[in-house]
């Protein structure tokens, strides 16, 4: 457990195991969310995680500023070159995928495998106009009513919640008592400074293509028909590739740790 300051922030990260470094970033998910993952890989690797300005540990002078992926992907560059520099490998889940993006397009050279887990590249898809209004109409719930209302619309929105019998007994989503503070700090800067600005982020297909960096899609076993799953197959298909299919869902990580550790293993030891 350490920290590292960067322009406007203090990131907290954590480093473990031996061997080849690999990251696993998330956004807004910190590093608790990698925990039993991390676990799994760290006789493989050195896993480092992380948790992204103004999120978990990590703090940040302006509290009122919007988080964009660009000013995500300085962090955990500044954050590679303070733990020895790159190339490393890195697994990017949900917004760390767009995260990975952005650090790729402005640092060909920094990552060596991007193993992107469903990132929500909603501008990709043909709906995107709807996606957008979508997203703007959870703004705007979050801003009158505050988060939950504001959750439940998300998740209900990108498929991980169903309808109104799920609506009608709230209480069973909440997370367990220790998680749910720091849970609800974190929905509280996603849904004010990361939201909008993750979802309307424009992959650079030909740089993504042009870099040395071996970027491998994966989407859930579990979520097919679920908007993150939807628009790993639309990036794939972009970049003319095919995505990875990995255990479980958009979470697959957490409940299928040990599987989807050794899918990850095999993965980073191909090489294209």
């Amino acid at each position: 457990m350490a920290g590292l300051d960067v322009p406007g922030a203090r990131l907290y990260y954590e480093r473990r195991g031996s061997g080849p470094v690999l990251f696993m970033i998330g956004s807004p998910m910190d590093s608790t969310g990698f925990a039993a993952l991390a676990a799994a890989a760290e006789g493989d690797h050195t896993v480092v995680t992380y948790d992204p300005r103004g999120i978990g540990n990590s703090t940040r002078d302006d509290t009122d500023a919007d988080i964009t992926p660009e000013q995500q992907a300085d962090d955990v560059h500044r954050l590679i070159g303070a733990l020895g520099g790159g190339p490393v490998d890195m697994l990017g889940s949900s917004g760390g995928a767009v995260v990975g993006f952005a650090l790729v397009t402005a640092h060909p050279d920094a990552v060596r495998t991007l193993v992107a887990h469903e990132p929500p590249v909603v501008t990709l898809l043909p709906d995107a106009e709807e996606q957008r209004a979508q997203v703007e109409d959870i703004y705007a719930t979050y801003r009158a009513e505050g988060v939950e209302p504001a959750m439940f619309k998300f998740l209900t929105h990108i498929g991980v919640m169903g309808g109104p019998d799920q609506a009608a007994d709230p209480a069973r989503f909440q997370p367990p008592p220790e998680q749910a503070a720091r849970m609800r700090a974190a929905s509280e800067v996603f849904l004010a400074h990361l939201i909008r600005q993750t979802t309307s982020y424009q992959p650079d297909i030909d740089a993504l293509k042009a870099s040395p960096t071996r970027i491998v899609v994966a989407r859930g076993a579990e979520s097919e028909g679920q908007l993150a799953n939807r628009t790993a197959v639309a990036l794939a298909e972009r970049l003319g590739t095919d995505p990875v299919e990995f255990p479980g869902d958009h979470g697959g990580f957490v409940g299928h740790a040990v599987p989807f550790a050794a899918l990850l293993e095999r993965v980073l030891t191909e090489r294209a």
